[in-house]
């Protein structure tokens, strides 16, 4: 008896996957919970994981092929005496097999059905045998040697690593790779290469917007003209999360929307930023905690329209833009701020932005956010207004903080450090003076009591 595998749903958004690669190979033992292959979302990279015990007897759909959500991509057997003939029915529907595909390395075991005797090619106590019921093809030694050759030398890597090993000439059987089941990310071809390890638009320096003395580091793309995902002349098609970000865009537009901004003095965000940031504390940790502090007196601004009427979520979670290199952005979320001190925070989002460029999150961590940040500050944006994420009730644009000459109430002139936000809200949920009343709020934490954020 078979048992199909679906293209599974890994997030609400998702419609179709696109299968990066297959962790089991035809006639392989799979054991429930195990990973069987892994499957490339609108936002994640997600191992998928068989359901019952058995064999994998057929693999429909090769690795790099798109399935829509649902569709049966292979077959799994309970008994290995079963392989052959749902391989024979699935026969016009199994992706073409090569000679490298034929051969793999297995333990050498004297119940294995027929090793090639042509030459026993050994690797690590290993040989090369076919498991297959069906009569042998025979290879000569030259093939097997080549096939042999190729399978030692096959190596585990995101598409974003292949990619970027291609541009660099990094040779991916010579990286370790630092992801699950050693699989190479994006990471490892950097620091392969001798380059340091980029970091997604995240906010990290001295102030909200300065970049003098930031940690944040933005590197240019390889092989590529000026700031863009491809080179003049050619057009590149959408990535699986660019589609995802289009279409969430194209559902933004059908929200009545409304804008209200707010200018806010830095300057005690500033120097308490100063005191705690040797502490591993972030600024995108100090703006969550903020925002989350004054969402819990304006539960409104926390709130989603919904069919049926205004929905309150019984949580806080913070989601955070995170721009990608390959273009389209992702909104890892940091789940109830309230309830965390601001060092464990800063730690998590720093876990948060690391797996989100090897995109290794899990669907919950960036699908459950109840009010989103979308920060610019570290460009020198003066101001901008942001999309509201569909599915949510606002988002807040932050700019960048810089010294400005401003008017006291006696009548005097000073300079101070002033940060422009603009919140963007859903008219239907959160009306104007819900907004401004949020914003004064915010400001008035920022401005005068930043210390409070630290628990």
């Amino acid at each position: 008896m078979s048992h199909e595998i679906f293209m599974p749903a890994l997030s609400s958004t998702m419609t179709e996957g696109k299968i990066v690669e297959w962790l089991k190979n035809p006639g392989d033992k799979v054991e429930r919970g195990e990973s069987v292959l892994v499957v490339e979302s609108d936002k994640a990279d997600m191992d998928v994981e068989s359901f019952q015990d058995g064999y994998l007897a057929a693999v429909l759909m090769p690795a790099g092929s798109t399935a829509p959500v649902g569709e049966t991509i292979g077959l799994i057997v309970e008994n290995e005496d079963e392989i052959a003939s749902v391989q024979e029915q699935n026969k016009g529907n199994q992706p073409e097999v090569s000679t490298l595909d034929q051969l793999e390395l297995v333990s050498n075991k004297t119940e294995e059905k027929q090793i090639v005797h042509n030459e026993d090619v050994k690797k690590d106590e290993k040989v090369v045998v076919l498991k297959s019921e069906k009569p042998a093809p025979s290879f000569n030694n030259d093939q097997i040697s080549a096939a042999t050759s190729n399978v030692s030398s096959r190596v585990i890597a995101s598409p974003r690593a292949k990619k970027l090993a291609s541009q660099m000439g990094v040779d991916l059987a010579k990286v370790h790779g630092s992801g699950p089941h050693g699989r190479i990310q994006a990471d490892d071809i950097l620091k392969a290469n001798g380059q340091p390890v980029s970091i997604p638009w995240i906010g990290e320096g001295a102030s909200p917007a300065s970049i003098p003395g930031s940690s944040l580091r933005v590197e240019s793309k390889p092989e590529k003209s000026g700031n863009s995902f491809g080179n003049p002349g050619e057009t590149v098609q959408f990535n699986t999360l660019q589609k995802a970000v289009n279409k969430n865009m194209e559902s933004s537009l059908d929200v009545p929307c409304f804008r209200v901004g707010y200018s806010i003095n830095t300057d005690k965000l500033d120097n308490f930023y100063k005191k705690v940031k040797q502490n591993g504390v972030t600024m995108t940790a100090l703006l969550v905690k903020a925002v989350a502090k004054t969402l819990k007196k304006h539960p409104q601004v926390n709130a989603s329209f919904s069919e049926n009427g205004i929905s309150y979520p019984e949580n806080i979670n913070i989601a955070v833009a995170v721009a990608m290199e390959d273009g389209g952005l992702i909104t890892p979320v940091l789940k109830e701020p309230c309830n965390t001190d601001l060092f464990e925070l800063s730690r998590e989002w720093k876990d948060l932005v690391k797996r989100s460029r090897s995109k290794q999150l899990e669907p919950d961590e960036y699908s459950t956010g109840t009010f989103t940040l979308s920060n610019l500050g570290m460009f020198g944006v003066d101001r901008f207004d942001a999309i509201l994420p569909p599915g949510t009730g606002a988002i807040l644009a932050i700019a960048s903080s810089k010294p400005t000459v401003v008017a006291n109430s006696d009548g005097s002139i000073s300079v101070k450090k002033i940060m422009q936000v603009n919140l963007t809200a859903d008219h239907r949920v959160i009306y104007g003076a819900d907004g401004a009343s949020f914003l004064k709020d915010l400001a008035s934490l920022i401005e005068d009591e930043p210390e409070t954020l630290v628990s």
